[in-house]
């Protein structure tokens, strides 16, 4: 995988995987791997500890060229490709450019988390394997909602390079976490201040990322918040904060700047 990424080359890594082996807890012996399976089909994948503050800096960088949920993605899987092989190398990271804006600038799930999500199933496994890939995912939401952000700071900021807005989402939706700092700091969506937050924030993400995966990979606890279930607490799919979208408070965007 090259560290500068090229939207053009995404068909050409979209080849089949190879096959291969695992090592150590996260993994199956070559033995038990089908010839004819490719080794993304053997689940989870493998994975050797990374440094969460390099990581955070590669996916700040990379957040211009993939957005939220790709670079998140991106910061984990390149250093994986170079450290282990396959089956990162051949993973079409690119693709995941469209988390962007919440899925196609949609405002659903914020990239980032959308990105960590797919990180975690494959590496941890399914969620059915102790409920680790579940607890880490619901834990992740939380910590997002809940932290003030974004929280990583980036060696050389494209903006924002005095100081920067903070705000709680008390949301994992990107037109929530957006919204309400772009309210704070009086900043247009398009504005280079808007984009240095979301790319530090997404680099805060891939931190949080790492940590857990560290502490699994160690075979530490890895819960630090109550897991909340919609499904237990309210009967369905659901949030915990629905006054913020279905009340009086919800946040108006500044409007575009005028050139």
């Amino acid at each position: 995988m090259d560290a500068k990424i090229s939207r053009r080359d995404i068909l050409a890594k979209a080849a089949l995987l190879g096959a291969g082996a695992f090592v150590g807890k996260f993994a199956v012996s070559s033995a038990e791997a089908s010839d004819e399976e490719p080794l993304a089909k053997t689940w989870p994948w493998p994975y050797v500890k990374l440094d969460p503050a390099e990581t955070a800096e590669i996916a700040y960088k990379q957040w211009y060229n993939l957005g939220c949920g790709g670079t998140v993605m991106f910061s984990i899987f390149d250093q994986l490709a170079k450290k282990v092989g396959e089956p990162y190398k051949s993973f079409p990271v690119e693709s995941f450019a469209i988390f962007e804006g919440g899925i196609a600038s949609w405002g659903t799930t914020c990239g980032s988390v959308n990105g960590a999500s797919v990180v975690v199933s494959l590496i941890v496994g399914p969620p059915t394997w102790e409920d680790r890939t579940h607890t880490v995912v619901s834990d992740t939401f939380n910590w997002y909602s809940h932290a003030n952000m974004p929280i990583y700071v980036p060696k050389d900021p494209q903006a924002n390079k005095d100081s920067i807005e903070h705000t709680v989402s008390n949301s994992p939706l990107c037109h929530v976490s957006v919204s309400k700092w772009m309210k704070k700091a009086d900043k247009a969506l398009g504005s280079p201040e808007r984009k240095d937050r979301c790319a530090r924030v997404s680099a805060s993400v891939a931190y949080k990322v790492v940590q857990y995966l560290n502490r699994i990979h160690d075979e530490k606890e890895i819960a630090e918040h109550p897991v909340w279930t919609g499904g237990k607490e309210v009967g369905t799919t659901a949030q915990y904060n629905c006054a913020d979208c279905h009340g009086k408070n919800v946040p108006k965007a500044p409007g575009f700047v005028k050139k």
